[in-house]
């Protein structure tokens, strides 16, 4: 049967076949359905009507059911018992949570803050996966909606109606230069910051544009090299004396591992918002809730804290 067609059934007849199956009475049955006797009387002659069978046969007080009540019945209580279980508001245990979360990230999200909120997560709900995909700006209401991503962590740029967004920290830009680097030692001027050649990693584009408003009096500067990770930037980096920049967070990260020297923007540039976005259509979902509430605390915190270690803030 189509579904239209079982819309035009008045599906409650089967609630009440399965109370009467119960009960074996048709007054006990209008008790327990907050019905008059007669209405039940009457619902039980709409039920023969819908499944062309008697149901029930009288025997003495007691309703004895027919072969094709009893088959019904038999037939209903699982459908019914799940219909009560989707109808019945669930608590949210994330132990028990097994659901596959895609996030759309960018390349500053996922080497800098998102790493450092993975334990509490998997600690929380150790049978849950995660997948990240490259976050597109231009396309991000599709990766929310149609392209099956839950949620995404970046910059909010052009209006983004329906999303939600929620703000998780102020992120900032520093330039990182090798230890033999000729301004290792020195204050990092405009003119040495335009003189020398550039690497620009894990910037997007909003964000590149933003530097280039900064610096839209100025010459434009050399820049030789962009790139997602860090990785292609330390390979050059003893052939040339590179100025690299990159979000602060990064540079507050790696800087002593590869042993780099961070240096302040020679120019004034305000630290941007970065926000945790979902579509409508996830805002009530419990496990997308949760997942939200640990990234929001977690890298939040997180975010807030390097800001003001930095001076940024």
């Amino acid at each position: 049967m189509e579904l239209q067609e079982m819309y035009r059934r008045d599906l409650n007849l089967l609630i009440a076949l399965q109370v009467l199956l119960q009960e074996n009475s048709v007054s006990k049955a209008a008790i327990r359905l907050n019905l008059s006797q007669s209405a039940m009387s009457r619902v039980l002659a709409r039920l023969r009507q819908l499944l062309d069978d008697p149901l029930f046969i009288r025997q003495g007080a007691q309703l004895i059911p027919t072969e094709r009540a009893i088959s019904l019945g038999a037939a209903l209580e699982q459908p019914l018992q799940n219909m009560g279980q989707l109808l019945t508001q669930q608590g949210f245990d994330p132990a028990r949570c097994t659901t596959h979360f895609t996030l759309a990230t960018t390349d500053y999200a996922m080497q800098t803050v998102l790493p450092f909120a993975l334990p509490r997560i998997y600690r929380e709900a150790p049978h849950i996966a995660l997948e990240f995909v490259p976050l597109q700006h231009d396309n991000l209401l599709a990766q929310l909606t149609s392209e099956g991503c839950d949620m995404a962590i970046c910059r909010p740029t052009a209006a983004s109606a329906p999303l939600i967004h929620e703000t998780l920290g102020l992120v900032g830009v520093s330039c990182l230069v090798s230890h033999h680097h000729p301004l290792a030692n020195s204050e990092l001027s405009i003119d040495d910051y335009l003189a020398y050649p550039h690497a620009m990693i894990a910037i997007s584009d909003g964000v590149k544009q933003l530097l280039d408003n900064a610096l839209e009096a100025y010459p434009p500067k050399k820049q030789i090299l962009r790139a997602y990770h860090l990785e292609s930037a330390l390979a050059i980096v003893d052939t040339l004396p590179l100025i690299i920049t990159v979000p602060a967070d990064l540079a507050y990260l790696v800087a002593e591992r590869h042993q780099l020297v961070i240096k302040p923007l020679p120019f004034e540039f305000k630290p941007f918002q970065y926000s945790l976005a979902w579509h409508p259509r996830s805002e009530h979902a419990a496990p997308q809730q949760w997942l939200r509430q640990v990234i929001q605390q977690e890298c939040g915190h997180l975010m807030d804290s390097r800001i003001r270690t930095m001076g940024l803030g």
